[in-house]
């Protein structure tokens, strides 16, 4: 029930002052070669026709939060059932100049081979470096900005990382993914030391092909790792 107040013989509250539209977004995020990528999508339409902006849909009566989010993420990009974590919600009453929508954020975690096999061929999207995103639409460059702030939270659970890094890498590429989210470097004997000793990582006894430079040991993590925070 919505409330009505009364000031004088004016009611100053009315059914549409409690009409809101809810969206979700979703910043997703994979790992190339040891660099942390988002996906983004350009508008083809007005306002921001162009610009580059995060995934997005408008939650229907019909469906629940994270129903939309899973259809989202396979009408995007193909991926039914992908990691997704909801991070923060964004209720600006002047965030969309047309209407009242609030956006409820979520990270989504996805491999590179996943990306690979499942991405739609007619997307109108591409993947950017976390730490060269392009201005984006509406505000989802704020959004996104608190999106890698959520991950840098989260990504020191051990399991997030196996999300990401399911297949065989190696330790450079390992470290360069932790400092780019983190953004800070990490001391290399240590930063080894910390994935060997806690026992999250084990060597495939198979070395990269060396074409750019010495070959050097591929890494995965257990099957079975304690969930634990590495920073």
């Amino acid at each position: 029930m919505y409330k009505e107040h009364k000031k004088g013989d004016k009611m100053t509250n009315t059914i549409n002052d409690y009409k809101n539209i809810i969206e979700s977004l979703v910043s997703v995020f994979t790992i190339e070669n040891g660099e942390v990528k988002m996906f983004l999508i350009r508008k083809q339409a007005e306002p921001y026709k162009g610009y580059w902006i995060l995934p997005s849909d408008i939650i229907t009566i019909n469906e629940t939060l994270e129903d939309n989010v899973n259809n989202l993420m396979e009408d995007k990009l193909g991926v039914k059932n992908m990691y997704v974590e909801q991070c923060h919600v964004f209720s600006n009453p002047n965030r969309d100049k047309d209407e009242r929508i609030i956006a409820c954020s979520f990270i989504g975690l996805i491999d590179n081979v996943s990306v690979k096999l499942h991405q739609k061929e007619d997307i109108i999207g591409d993947w950017f470096p976390i730490n060269n995103i392009p201005k984006l639409g509406y505000d989802h460059s704020i959004i996104a900005e608190e999106s890698i702030k959520f991950l840098r939270q989260r990504i020191v659970n051990s399991n997030l990382l196996k999300i990401l890094l399911p297949s065989d890498f190696t330790l450079p590429e390992l470290q360069k993914a932790y400092e780019q989210i983190l953004n800070k470097p990490l001391d290399r004997r240590n930063f080894r030391k910390k994935f060997v000793n806690f026992g999250l990582i084990e060597d495939t006894n198979q070395k990269t092909s060396g074409n750019n430079g010495r070959p050097a040991k591929l890494y995965r993590f257990k099957d079975e790792i304690r969930e634990i925070n590495l920073y």
